[in-house]
Protein backbone atom coordinates (compact mmCIF):
# COMPACT_ATOMS: atom_id res chain seq x y z
CA UNK A 1 0.00 0.00 0.00
CA UNK A 2 1.01 3.40 -1.10
CA UNK A 3 0.39 6.42 1.60
CA UNK A 4 1.13 9.98 1.15
CA UNK A 5 1.45 11.29 4.75
CA UNK A 6 1.13 15.56 5.30
CA UNK A 7 3.09 16.84 7.67
CA UNK A 8 6.55 15.70 8.60
CA UNK A 9 6.45 16.58 11.91
CA UNK A 10 6.96 14.05 15.00
CA UNK A 11 3.39 12.78 14.71
CA UNK A 12 3.79 12.56 10.60
CA UNK A 13 7.05 10.69 11.27
CA UNK A 14 6.22 8.42 13.95
CA UNK A 15 2.76 7.29 11.68
CA UNK A 16 5.49 6.59 8.44
CA UNK A 17 8.02 4.45 10.21
CA UNK A 18 4.78 2.28 11.84
CA UNK A 19 3.57 1.79 8.18
CA UNK A 20 6.97 1.47 7.01
CA UNK A 21 7.90 -1.29 9.33
CA UNK A 22 4.10 -2.67 8.27
CA UNK A 23 5.31 -3.18 4.79
CA UNK A 24 4.10 -0.08 3.28
CA UNK A 25 5.25 2.54 0.91
CA UNK A 26 5.68 5.66 2.39
CA UNK A 27 5.94 9.63 1.39
CA UNK A 28 6.40 12.63 3.71
CA UNK A 29 5.53 15.82 2.03
CA UNK A 30 6.34 18.82 4.39
CA UNK A 31 6.86 23.04 3.27
CA UNK A 32 8.80 23.57 6.26
CA UNK A 33 13.06 22.61 5.31
CA UNK A 34 13.61 22.01 8.96
CA UNK A 35 11.18 19.26 9.09
CA UNK A 36 12.52 17.32 6.39
CA UNK A 37 15.09 14.63 8.24
CA UNK A 38 15.60 11.75 6.03
CA UNK A 39 17.89 10.12 8.55
CA UNK A 40 14.70 10.20 11.06
CA UNK A 41 12.73 8.11 8.54
CA UNK A 42 15.33 7.07 6.22
CA UNK A 43 13.06 4.02 4.21
CA UNK A 44 10.73 7.06 3.39
CA UNK A 45 10.19 9.05 0.23
CA UNK A 46 10.69 12.88 1.42
CA UNK A 47 9.33 15.63 -0.60
CA UNK A 48 10.05 19.33 0.44
CA UNK A 49 6.64 21.01 -0.68
CA UNK A 50 3.20 22.98 0.26
CA UNK A 51 0.64 20.52 0.50
CA UNK A 52 -2.14 22.74 0.20
CA UNK A 53 -0.92 23.36 -3.20
CA UNK A 54 -1.81 21.31 -5.80
CA UNK A 55 1.06 21.26 -8.04
CA UNK A 56 2.91 20.18 -5.31
CA UNK A 57 0.40 16.97 -4.89
CA UNK A 58 0.99 16.46 -8.69
CA UNK A 59 4.67 16.21 -8.04
CA UNK A 60 3.64 13.86 -4.92
CA UNK A 61 1.79 11.48 -7.39
CA UNK A 62 -1.53 11.48 -5.39
CA UNK A 63 -3.21 9.58 -7.52
CA UNK A 64 -1.28 6.52 -7.14
CA UNK A 65 -1.68 6.59 -3.15
CA UNK A 66 -4.07 4.45 -1.51
CA UNK A 67 -4.03 6.57 1.26
CA UNK A 68 -3.50 9.95 2.32
CA UNK A 69 -2.85 10.92 5.76
CA UNK A 70 -3.33 15.08 6.22
CA UNK A 71 -1.19 15.25 9.78
CA UNK A 72 -0.01 18.92 10.08
CA UNK A 73 -0.08 21.00 13.16
CA UNK A 74 -2.86 23.19 11.22
CA UNK A 75 -6.66 22.02 11.03
CA UNK A 76 -6.73 24.67 7.99
CA UNK A 77 -4.29 22.76 6.39
CA UNK A 78 -5.39 19.19 6.96
CA UNK A 79 -8.92 19.58 5.59
CA UNK A 80 -7.28 21.26 2.38
CA UNK A 81 -5.00 18.19 1.99
CA UNK A 82 -7.96 15.92 2.52
CA UNK A 83 -10.28 17.65 0.26
CA UNK A 84 -7.91 18.05 -2.34
CA UNK A 85 -6.95 14.62 -2.54
CA UNK A 86 -10.25 13.14 -2.62
CA UNK A 87 -11.60 14.97 -5.37
CA UNK A 88 -8.39 16.23 -7.27
CA UNK A 89 -7.24 12.95 -7.15
CA UNK A 90 -9.75 10.43 -6.61
CA UNK A 91 -7.69 9.27 -3.15
CA UNK A 92 -9.63 6.41 -1.88
CA UNK A 93 -9.10 6.53 1.80
CA UNK A 94 -8.29 10.05 3.78
CA UNK A 95 -7.20 10.53 7.18
CA UNK A 96 -7.69 13.74 8.76
CA UNK A 97 -5.64 14.75 11.83
CA UNK A 98 -7.91 17.50 14.33
CA UNK A 99 -5.95 19.46 16.11
CA UNK A 100 -8.26 21.45 17.65
CA UNK A 101 -11.68 20.23 19.19
CA UNK A 102 -13.82 22.53 18.30
CA UNK A 103 -13.48 22.12 14.35
CA UNK A 104 -13.56 17.98 14.90
CA UNK A 105 -17.76 19.04 13.39
CA UNK A 106 -15.47 20.09 10.26
CA UNK A 107 -13.32 16.63 9.57
CA UNK A 108 -16.05 15.08 7.53
CA UNK A 109 -16.72 13.84 3.82
CA UNK A 110 -17.87 17.13 3.12
CA UNK A 111 -14.18 18.38 3.07
CA UNK A 112 -13.09 15.00 1.77
CA UNK A 113 -12.24 13.25 5.23
CA UNK A 114 -13.00 9.38 5.73
CA UNK A 115 -12.07 9.15 9.12
CA UNK A 116 -10.87 11.89 11.41
CA UNK A 117 -8.67 11.55 14.15
CA UNK A 118 -8.80 13.84 17.38
CA UNK A 119 -6.42 13.17 20.33
CA UNK A 120 -8.56 15.09 22.76
CA UNK A 121 -11.37 12.51 21.83
CA UNK A 122 -8.82 9.82 21.62
CA UNK A 123 -7.14 10.79 25.60
CA UNK A 124 -11.13 11.43 26.73
CA UNK A 125 -12.44 7.97 25.79
CA UNK A 126 -9.32 6.20 27.06
CA UNK A 127 -10.06 7.85 30.57
CA UNK A 128 -14.07 7.31 30.31
CA UNK A 129 -13.15 3.77 29.10
CA UNK A 130 -11.02 2.82 32.39
CA UNK A 131 -13.85 4.11 35.05
CA UNK A 132 -17.61 3.45 33.27
CA UNK A 133 -19.43 1.02 34.05
CA UNK A 134 -22.54 0.28 32.05
CA UNK A 135 -21.98 2.94 30.16
CA UNK A 136 -21.90 3.36 26.28
CA UNK A 137 -17.92 5.00 25.73
CA UNK A 138 -17.75 5.81 22.20
CA UNK A 139 -13.77 5.04 20.56
CA UNK A 140 -14.28 5.78 17.24
CA UNK A 141 -16.27 6.87 14.82
CA UNK A 142 -16.53 5.18 11.01
CA UNK A 143 -17.11 7.77 8.78
CA UNK A 144 -18.40 6.81 5.74
CA UNK A 145 -20.61 3.59 7.68
CA UNK A 146 -22.37 5.78 9.97
CA UNK A 147 -21.22 3.54 12.59
CA UNK A 148 -19.17 3.89 15.82
CA UNK A 149 -16.55 1.21 17.35
CA UNK A 150 -18.20 1.77 21.00
CA UNK A 151 -17.12 -0.10 24.49
CA UNK A 152 -19.31 -1.03 27.62
CA UNK A 153 -17.81 -2.43 30.69
CA UNK A 154 -20.76 -5.27 31.87
CA UNK A 155 -21.51 -4.33 35.36
CA UNK A 156 -22.41 -6.87 38.36
CA UNK A 157 -26.15 -6.42 37.79
CA UNK A 158 -26.51 -7.09 34.87
CA UNK A 159 -29.64 -8.91 34.06
CA UNK A 160 -27.71 -10.51 31.21
CA UNK A 161 -24.26 -11.88 33.19
CA UNK A 162 -24.14 -15.43 32.18
CA UNK A 163 -25.86 -15.16 29.16
CA UNK A 164 -24.77 -16.60 25.73
CA UNK A 165 -24.23 -14.29 23.51
CA UNK A 166 -26.42 -15.50 20.93
CA UNK A 167 -28.98 -15.50 23.37
CA UNK A 168 -28.75 -11.37 24.08
CA UNK A 169 -31.63 -9.18 22.02
CA UNK A 170 -29.02 -7.44 20.47
CA UNK A 171 -30.60 -3.89 18.72
CA UNK A 172 -30.57 -3.94 14.83
CA UNK A 173 -27.07 -1.84 13.14
CA UNK A 174 -25.08 -3.36 16.54
CA UNK A 175 -22.62 -5.91 16.35
CA UNK A 176 -20.79 -7.48 19.22
CA UNK A 177 -17.50 -8.18 17.75
CA UNK A 178 -14.67 -8.78 20.70
CA UNK A 179 -15.04 -9.57 24.30
CA UNK A 180 -12.29 -8.80 26.91
CA UNK A 181 -11.36 -10.41 30.12
CA UNK A 182 -8.80 -10.58 32.24
CA UNK A 183 -6.68 -9.90 29.70
CA UNK A 184 -7.12 -12.17 27.04
CA UNK A 185 -9.68 -11.94 23.77
CA UNK A 186 -12.75 -13.71 23.11
CA UNK A 187 -14.39 -13.77 19.82
CA UNK A 188 -18.27 -14.20 20.85
CA UNK A 189 -19.88 -17.38 18.34
CA UNK A 190 -23.20 -17.43 20.23
CA UNK A 191 -22.31 -19.92 22.60
CA UNK A 192 -19.75 -17.37 24.59
CA UNK A 193 -21.62 -16.26 27.40
CA UNK A 194 -20.57 -12.57 28.81
CA UNK A 195 -19.69 -12.03 32.49
CA UNK A 196 -19.78 -9.48 35.18
CA UNK A 197 -16.77 -6.96 34.17
CA UNK A 198 -16.52 -8.06 30.72
CA UNK A 199 -15.27 -4.91 28.23
CA UNK A 200 -17.89 -5.14 25.53
CA UNK A 201 -17.04 -4.01 21.90
CA UNK A 202 -19.37 -2.91 19.33
CA UNK A 203 -19.42 -1.67 15.67
CA UNK A 204 -23.18 0.09 16.28
CA UNK A 205 -24.79 3.10 14.61
CA UNK A 206 -24.96 6.17 17.02
CA UNK A 207 -28.96 5.46 16.95
CA UNK A 208 -28.84 2.00 18.96
CA UNK A 209 -26.13 3.37 21.63
CA UNK A 210 -28.92 4.16 24.27
CA UNK A 211 -31.06 1.24 23.31
CA UNK A 212 -27.38 -0.96 24.05
CA UNK A 213 -27.22 1.07 27.76
CA UNK A 214 -30.65 0.37 28.55
CA UNK A 215 -30.31 -3.36 27.67
CA UNK A 216 -26.68 -4.56 29.01
CA UNK A 217 -27.60 -1.86 32.05
CA UNK A 218 -30.92 -1.14 32.57
CA UNK A 219 -30.58 -0.40 36.39
CA UNK A 220 -27.95 2.79 35.42
CA UNK A 221 -30.11 3.45 31.89
CA UNK A 222 -34.28 3.14 33.10
CA UNK A 223 -36.28 3.19 30.76
CA UNK A 224 -38.01 7.03 30.14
Amino acid sequence: MRVAIAGAGAVGRSVAAELIENGHQVLLIDKAPVSIKPERVPDAEWLLADCCELSSLSEARLEACDVVIAATGDDKANLVVSLLAKTEFGVPRTVGRVNHPDNEWLFTEAWGVDVNVSTPRIMSALVEEAVAVGDIVRLFTFRQGNANLVELTLPDDSPYVGTPTGLIPFPENCALVTILRDGQVYTPDGEQPIESGDELLFVASAAVEADLERLLAPSRHPSE
